[in-house]
């Protein structure tokens, strides 16, 4: 059995001096310096609202199919000062399409290489730093004169020499054509292109 016992205490004859109570000098002041909040900036990639990029056929000929469209605007922000990189960095922006798959079965895919895109610089360089890719032609040549390897491997869309040169926010799209055989088999395709940004030194 545990017994509980209650201890009370009194306490007599102590008070508060007024007089100390109400004496300024007893104060101490209490000051707090707040600098503002400083977030390191980073570099980022976004690809505009989009439903997909829908490729119709415009400029076909004897030598091959042709199937157009517009990627959306990507845009590349920096929003690092110039302390915050590394000397000598760069960054860029690739991309790499996958076989066009038909959504019936017994249809042959149609190879990545047939894609091609011509980049377009959207906003204004100061320096000429910030600059589109180099145009890709289809395996089936457009006639331009551009590589024919198609999207098959990871191909420029843009890219700065110098990530400190130009800070701030530079768009790009570029024109998608797709160039099939002739005799291509008809169906529904499709495809998934990849950007991709990577920054290094």
């Amino acid at each position: 059995m545990l017994a509980a016992s209650v201890l009370g205490l009194t306490l007599t004859g102590i008070g508060v001096s007024p007089a100390l109570a109400d004496d300024p000098g007893a104060g101490i002041d209490v000051s707090v310096t707040i600098t503002p909040t400083t977030t390191p900036g980073q570099i980022s990639m976004t690809v505009a609202d989009n439903n997909g990029v829908s490729l119709q056929e415009n400029g076909s000929d004897a030598t091959a199919r042709q199937f157009v469209g517009t990627l959306p605007t990507v845009t590349v922000t920096d929003t690092r000062t110039p302390a915050e990189i590394p000397d000598g960095e760069f960054w860029a922006v690739v991309g790499q399409a996958s076989q066009f798959t038909a959504t019936g079965t017994g249809i042959a895919p149609i190879g990545p290489e047939y894609l091609g895109w011509k980049p377009r610089l959207l906003s204004d360089t100061t320096t000429g730093a910030v600059a589109a890719g180099e145009p890709v032609s289809s395996v089936i040549s457009d006639g331009s004169g551009a590589p024919t390897v198609g999207l098959e491997g990871q191909e420029l869309l843009v890219s700065t020499a110098d990530s400190a040169t130009e800070i701030g926010t530079s768009k790009v799209n570029a024109d998608l054509a797709l160039r099939t055989p002739v005799d291509v088999a008809a169906g529904e395709y499709h495809s998934t292109l990849t950007l991709s940004l990577f920054n290094q030194s």
